[in-house]
């Protein structure tokens, strides 16, 4: 067997390292790239399987993967190694905006090393419907998705609306399950972040964190498109405004 392509969770920690290292290759034998090795083996993408082949994110193969990620950037003088698609896409994305690519790594390295990301299981839907990757890439989106739908968090923010008076509809289309489905939709309505983890980073999650959304509402919070993989509810409904499309179902 081959070792699997690198995917884009394992390309932002490489290349974190990388802008870390003042956009400079690392060799092999530097303790950075030890630890990069033994974090890549252990990030639940690839299964146990991949563990087994020789040189499945060896420190060879690591040191290899900054190589390509630092000689393909843009101030670099020398002769660029030959790389791929995801990883001019990630230089990009890193030149373009480092310090929330890093906050995205560091989220990766607080969620592996506390256990939480290792315990959860490949969510539906964490993969974009249109196939681009986006930000967070696949880890940091199987979090966001299973935190959103965790029941218990929902079922607070639910009866905290109810406490204040506020009607169990989208915040950004103002649709209404219940009016609209009857005793079907009745108590009906998603949760979501607002600030995602790459951006906050693993903290307790409070009540005012989270917005009530109606399903098309929530995905196009979360949606990959024109370089941005999110906005806020806020965000989202200025579009819908500024579109002069009806916030009516």
């Amino acid at each position: 067997m081959r070792s699997p392509s690198w995917m884009w969770d394992e390309l932002l920690l490489a290349c974190a390292l990388v802008v870390e290292n003042g956009w400079r290759e690392l060799r092999e034998g530097d303790w950075r790239v030890d630890e990069l090795s033994n974090l890549l083996r252990s990030l639940p993408l690839h299964g146990d399987k991949a563990r087994s082949i020789p040189g499945f994110r060896s420190t060879g193969s690591v040191s290899r993967k900054t190589t390509d990620l630092a000689t393909n950037h843009p101030s670099y003088q020398g002769k660029a190694t030959r790389c791929g698609r995801l990883d001019h896409e990630m230089i990009a994305r890193f030149t373009a905006d480092p310090v929330t690519m890093l906050k995205a790594a560091k989220a990766i390295e607080a969620g592996i090393s506390s256990g939480e990301l290792a315990r959860i299981p490949e969510q539906p839907d964490e993969v974009a419907e249109d196939g681009a990757t986006a930000l967070e890439g696949r880890l940091l989106a199987r979090w966001t998705l299973a935190r959103e739908r965790n029941p218990k968090l929902r079922q607070r923010k639910i009866d905290r609306a109810r406490r204040i008076g506020q009607p169990l509809q989208c915040e950004v289309c103002d649709f209404h399950f219940g009016r609209f489905y009857g005793g079907l939709g009745k108590d009906y309505i998603e949760v979501h972040h607002v600030t995602p983890l790459h951006v906050s980073g693993p903290c307790e999650t409070k009540l005012e964190d989270l917005a009530l959304l109606r399903s098309n509402c929530h995905r196009m919070c979360h949606r990959n498109h024109a370089g941005e993989s999110w906005r806020t509810p806020g965000m989202l409904r200025a579009m819908i405004t500024e579109s002069g499309a009806s916030r009516r179902p």
